[in-house]
């Protein structure tokens, strides 16, 4: 059973098929996919990220919530860990929000429930997260929950064709 995750204003829940539209309009948004890993142009090929999902929670390689705003009932954002190596004890963090959600601390306090999710249930020691530089509000939002910049990675990824280079953030649970 997927769990849900409470906070004071949000509840975290499953992403599921019928979220398809709602994910697109957020991996389509132009103010939410300049700094995000992916982003999609139609509303099937949205699917493969629906896939990307479900398969991650099935496989126990990571936990994608949908984030919804207690007070309207809203679906506002998703974060998710992901890549999780049991063996390592790590996974990888991310996040994206709409744009009228931001600078209202919502990712942060959705971030406390998975970080304490994180360790409690699935005793990871390490959270990273690596965030495209420029990417001023993530770098924000991470130091704000407590992860710790440890470099950065020039040139080691290639989004719409122009190199970019990554910034290594951890927090040890």
């Amino acid at each position: 059973m997927f769990p849900e995750l409470t906070t004071e204003r949000l509840s975290l829940q499953q992403v599921l098929p019928e979220d398809q539209q709602f994910i697109f309009e957020g991996l389509s948004h132009p103010q939410v996919i300049p700094f995000f890993g992916v982003s999609y142009n139609s509303f099937e090929a949205t699917k493969k990220q629906m896939d990307w999902y479900a398969k991650a929670y099935e496989e126990d390689t990571g936990g994608p919530w949908k984030i919804i705003e207690k007070a309207t009932g809203k679906k506002i954002g998703v974060i998710a860990y992901y890549f999780h190596k049991p063996e390592h004890r790590k996974a990888e963090i991310g996040f994206w929000l709409f744009p009228e959600y931001w600078n209202k601390g919502l990712i942060t306090e959705a971030m406390q429930a998975v970080i304490s999710y994180c360790k409690n249930e699935k005793k990871i020691h390490r959270l990273e997260a690596f965030v495209e530089e420029g990417n001023v509000a993530s770098d924000k939002v991470l130091e704000k929950a407590g992860f710790l910049y440890e470099g950065t990675m020039k040139d080691c990824e290639i989004k719409n064709g122009e190199y970019i280079s990554l910034k290594i953030y951890s927090l040890i649970l």
